[in-house]
């Protein structure tokens, strides 16, 4: 089909298949009074002293919502809680959150997002309901066929679709910000300070002839201390669960990016052969996949089958013991590229995909690849203690995976819950492998197509991760010497005390994991893409940047927003201009409440005499 006319196509259908929407679903009122009674949302977020960012947004949007007569109401919960109750249970009226990608960000993230094909699944993956078949479904599926300009129309249109329906709203683009020493490590990039690639490329500082590092001892104990890197953060997570698969858990997954290794590597845009050495189209929906001379920590090898149980477990983590398939709630987006994996030998292992181009094809390579003699038994049903799923899932995608098997360059060696966890260098990892064991160079070696800066790496023997009370606890470790660098993404009121710190230094750069507010458009009025567009407007995004974010983030309109070469014209935020899709109602961080009420009622909805929007039918 032309790509043009397919896109027309598309989005004409949206507008039919968004009015349907509006008009499926059941009213739903938390106060229970009946169809005449004030309409009431649930916000949930996670609480200030762990996202301080999303509970400022909800705190914005719920203060919105009840001066223009919706009762809102901010639920807190764990982000732990939060996340099982949205992207498992999807028991929610709205929430608000982070979008969390692997970097460098791809349009194709949006797939797994938004795709329809997902609605009934639980996980990261459209976890909105959205179920736009004729128009959104349409568009993910050509920017994945497409290359070149093609792709980039089919992604302009796509994002103009998704700003349309709205089952999400953005908010901005936040700076990361990490304080780092530079004593002992340097090399600490400004544009993914934390991703493992950049972990990795780190190099050990020469200290020679210099002091210990403060309060440190001399001797052997300050060479054991400057091999090890130091890492604080004020995420609990971090030191009680290394699922790679967990929704739940996982944020930006750095840790476990390094316990598992991936078939490549996208660092620096740089496509980098990882696990794998090679790897060839074999056909038009073939990929041929050649492993490297590969352990996992237990000592058992890497082998072809390794990989392909991954992806059919990725599809079905029950292996079959379930009436329907149960998923994995991460990766789900690139695992469906991949239709079946086939064993050639012990060393090679052949991928059925789609039609794909080749981006989308390499981020199906981006999936950690797991031991099957660990993972294979993990598919009882799951249960917690205290927890209640809506939905099946396993044990695969709950357990805390204490003691993880990876082949990594790092291996976990202890850790105690909510305090610190301990990794070290894994001595037998291809990047360190020495290359006298055989005649042969880095060209057709352990480590072919690998750049020189992982050679040998990492640059520490041991890497120790130190759960702190807050942020200005976390950079006056830093700044003390305690620490090398943060690791939870700071809030801006730590950046004068960075300042102070004579020792420390702040690294920042552009994150593609966006803000957002989302709704569950399974249930009406949230169904209804009009009073979604209204709720858009009630988010004062040039405040919020200003005010929760102090200026470290960008405002946005288009989930593609930090990558300005997909965005269309259209839909980019152009200074200090309004919202290009739904502008603030109101001015200088007032809200024009009588315009805001205009809208609803145009959108179809009634207030009684004290002003309350209704809850019943409109």
């Amino acid at each position: 089909m032309n790509g043009n006319v397919s896109r027309r196509k598309a989005l004409a259908g949206i507008a039919l298949g968004a009015l349907s929407a509006g008009c499926l679903g059941r009213t739903r009122n938390l106060a229970g009074r009946g169809r005449t009674a004030q309409l009431t949302l649930q916000i949930d977020t996670a609480p200030a002293d762990k996202d301080p960012n999303a509970i400022r947004i909800a705190r914005h949007l719920a203060e919105n919502l009840n001066t223009v007569g919706i009762d809102a109401r901010i639920n807190t919960l764990s982000r732990t809680d939060l996340w099982r109750k949205v992207l498992i249970n999807q028991n929610f009226d709205i929430y608000v959150g982070q979008f969390l990608e692997s970097e460098p960000f791809d349009p194709d993230a949006m797939y797994g997002f938004t795709h329809s094909q997902f609605v009934a699944e639980s996980g990261r993956q459209n976890p909105f309901g959205l179920t736009d078949v004729n128009g959104v479904d349409e568009l993910l599926e050509e920017q994945r066929r497409v290359e070149g300009e093609t792709r980039a129309d089919a992604v302009a249109d796509l994002q103009r679709a998704l700003c349309e329906l709205q089952p999400f709203t953005v908010v901005a683009f936040p700076d990361p910000l990490t304080a780092v020493r530079e004593e002992r490590f340097e090399g600490w990039t400004s544009e993914r300070p934390l991703s493992a690639g950049a972990l990795l490329g780190l190099e050990h500082a020469d200290t020679a002839g210099d002091d210990t590092v403060e309060n440190e001892t001399a001797g052997d104990d300050a060479e054991d201390a400057e091999a090890t890197l130091r890492l604080v953060t004020t995420d609990t997570h971090m030191t009680e669960n290394w699922n790679p698969i967990a929704a739940e858990y996982r944020r930006g997954g750095t840790f476990t990016s390094l316990l598992y290794d991936q078939l490549v590597l996208v660092d620096r845009d740089e496509v980098v052969p990882w696990l794998c050495s090679r790897w060839e189209r074999t056909g038009d929906e073939r990929l041929r996949i050649s492993l490297r001379d590969a352990h996992w920590h237990d000592g058992e090898p890497v082998t072809a089958e390794d990989v392909a149980f991954t992806y059919r477990f990725f599809r079905d983590t029950s292996r079959g013991d379930q009436e329907t398939a149960v998923p994995t709630p991460r990766f789900r987006g690139r695992s469906s590229v991949v239709r079946s994996a086939t064993v050639v030998d012990d060393e090679t292992v052949e991928l059925t995909i789609d039609d794909v181009n080749d981006a989308v094809s390499i981020r199906a390579l981006q999936v950690p690849i797991l031991p099957e003699h660990v993972w294979a038994e993990r598919t009882d049903v799951a249960t917690i203690a205290g927890f209640e799923f809506d939905v099946e899932t396993t044990e695969a995608l709950v357990a805390n995976n204490e003691d993880p098997v990876g082949s990594g360059p790092i291996r976990f060696v202890e850790a105690s819950a909510e305090e610190s966890v301990v990794f070290d260098r894994n001595p037998d990892h291809f990047l360190v492998r020495s290359t006298e064991e055989s005649e042969t160079t880095d060209e057709d070696g352990p480590r072919a197509g690998i750049p020189d800066r992982f050679h040998g790496k990492p640059a520490f023997d041991r890497l120790e991760l130190t759960v702190l009370s807050s942020d200005i606890a976390a950079v006056q470790a830093v700044g003390d010497g305690l620490a090398d660098a943060t690791v939870s993404n700071l809030g801006p009121d730590a950046v004068p005390r960075i300042g102070r710190e004579a020792d420390a230094r702040l690294v920042t750069g552009r994150s593609g994991g966006f803000y957002h507010v989302g709704y569950n458009v399974r249930q009406s009025p949230l169904s209804n893409p009009r009073f979604r567009g209204v709720l858009a407007s009630l988010v004062d995004k040039d405040t919020l940047v200003n005010d929760a974010f102090d200026g470290y983030a960008k405002p946005a309109a288009s989930p593609l927003g930090a990558s300005p070469e997909w965005v269309p014209s259209d839909l980019a935020w152009e200074g200090d201009g309004p919202d290009p899709v739904y502008p603030f109602v109101g001015d200088g961080g007032s809200l024009d409440v009588s315009e805001a009420k205009d809208r609803l009622r145009e959108a179809g909805y009634r207030f009684d005499e004290e002003g309350q929007l209704l809850s019943g039918d409109r």
